[in-house]
This record gives C-alpha cells, sequence and structure tokens, in this order.
C-alpha cells in the first residue's frame, strides 16, 4: 500500500476571537487526500494557555518552547502519521493545535513519544471529539486570506 502524501503547505492569517482580540490561525492546505480516507475521524485539540503580552501573545521564551513542541510533534508525525496536524491557533493568551486522528489510543502514544523528550512540565490540556467531516478543518480554511495571482 503507497504512503499516504500530506501536505506540508501552511498558511498564517490574523482573526479574532468572540471579543475581538487578534489570534493567529495557522492552517495546514490540500488535505483532501486524507479527509478522503475516511481514516482520521477524531478530533483532537491541545491547550496551553499562558500569560499574554498586551497584544494577547506569548512572551518570546514561552514562544520558542512552543515551537519546540510544534516541531517535535511534526517530526513524530512523519515518522508515524497516527493524526494530522491541520491547524495552530495563537493569541488572546493561549495556543491551541488541532488534529485529526486515527485512534484516541494511539494519539496518546504519539504525543507521549513526540514530547517525552522536552524537560520541563508543559500546562497542556486535552480536548477529544468525533469529527468524521472535519467541520472544524473546513471552519478554520475559511480564515484563509486568498493569495494574489
Amino acid at each position: 500500500m503507497a504512503k499516504l502524501k500530506i501536505s506540508e503547505d501552511w498558511w498564517t492569517a490574523p482573526s479574532e476571537d468572540k471579543d475581538g482580540r487578534t489570534v493567529l490561525v495557522t492552517g495546514r492546505r490540500a488535505l483532501d487526500n486524507v479527509i478522503a480516507t475516511r481514516r482520521y475521524v477524531f478530533r483532537v485539540e491541545i491547550t496551553w494557555l499562558y500569560e499574554p503580552d498586551k497584544g494577547g501573545m506569548p512572551d518570546f521564551a514561552t514562544s520558542r518552547t512552543m515551537e519546540t513542541v510544534t516541531d517535535a510533534m511534526q517530526e513524530a508525525l512523519r515518522r508515524d502519521p497516527v493524526a494530522v496536524m491541520t491547524g495552530i491557533y495563537t493569541g488572546a493568551g493561549e495556543r491551541n493545535w488541532v488534529f485529526y486522528a486515527v485512534t484516541l489510543k494511539a494519539f496518546q502514544s504519539f504525543v507521549n513519544s513526540a514530547l517525552g523528550s522536552i524537560d520541563e512540565q508543559l500546562p497542556l490540556t486535552f480536548h477529544a471529539e468525533e469529527d468524521p467531516d472535519w467541520e472544524e478543518y473546513r471552519e478554520m480554511c475559511q480564515c484563509e486570506i486568498a493569495r494574489e495571482e
């Protein structure tokens, strides 16, 4: 069986939360082939609450650790695509990573493996639910600013 090709094409655009605060949305393009497999049915969100600066963003040290976490998770998923990271939201005092996973047990193993080498305790919370039609992903994609040709 051929290995599933997962796009590495990302975009970032500003958006607002329900209180009008700026949130940077980073989304992954071109995942129709992944959606079509109907295998990735669980949406999992990992949230990191942080003390925001005046603009709602994390301080430099927190931001660097968040990028280390992002890189570790993406590298682990390149080796074993039990989930697909589809979006990252940053602003208003929180960072949210959004994934679609094959199973919750496989996702838990992935997180433990990916983040096991990070030396500090991370303030992460998790939320999971079934989303076989990728509704959150489709809604997030509406935030993308059209590219000028």
